[in-house]
């Protein structure tokens, strides 16, 4: 018996199947151990199809990643524009706030309150707003509505604050609108 199990006279025919003319022709027998050749075609094949098999892989792992940041960016987008319907809300109660500044009232007292419930809500949410006054103008985050000639302040600094800008995470919402000092250089 030889080693894989075969008899001696089944590896015989074995072998007799992939013998090889000689190159010149004579008599010579090159002989092949059975089954060489379909072992490299297997293996080049059993290759061609791990290495599909990888990029299908990663194929796949890039459009898992490619559909979670959609769906962040898409919750997040969703996010923003309801944010955006309650700016207004937001800035109705600091009027009605700063226009009863004068009159500590319980009524007034309430208003606050709920402005900064709704305040808090909204910063869990992500909403930040955006400093404004005493910073230096950045046209990314302010809307300059006027400039305004002072000595007071350096040029190009925020000097009043006429609506308030926010921030949704690192995006923004809306920019703040101000009047922005101008040196007249007197």
């Amino acid at each position: 018996m030889a080693k894989n199990g075969k008899s001696d006279v089944e590896m015989q025919d074995l072998d007799a199947q992939h013998e090889l003319p000689a190159a010149d022709g004579g008599e010579d027998v090159v002989e092949r151990p059975a089954g060489e050749v379909s072992n490299d075609a297997e293996l080049t094949k059993l290759k061609s199809e791990r290495d599909s098999l990888l990029r299908m892989l990663a194929e796949m792992e890039n459009a898992r990643k490619r559909s979670t940041r959609e769906q962040q960016e898409f919750r997040e987008y969703a996010l923003g524009d309801a944010l955006k319907t309650l700016l207004p809300v937001l800035d109705s109660f600091e009027r009605a706030l700063q226009t009863s500044a004068g009159k500590k009232t319980e009524f007034h007292d309430g208003v606050e309150l709920i402005y900064k419930q709704l305040q808090d809500a909204l910063g869990k949410l992500g909403l930040r707003p955006i400093t404004a006054k005493g910073e230096t103008f950045d046209p990314h985050l302010h809307q300059a509505i006027e400039m305004v000639d002072t000595d007071e302040v350096e040029d190009n600094y925020v000097v009043d604050e006429l609506q308030h800008g926010y921030k949704l995470k690192d995006r923004l919402l809306r920019p703040s609108m101000v009047r922005v000092a101008r040196n007249s250089g007197k």
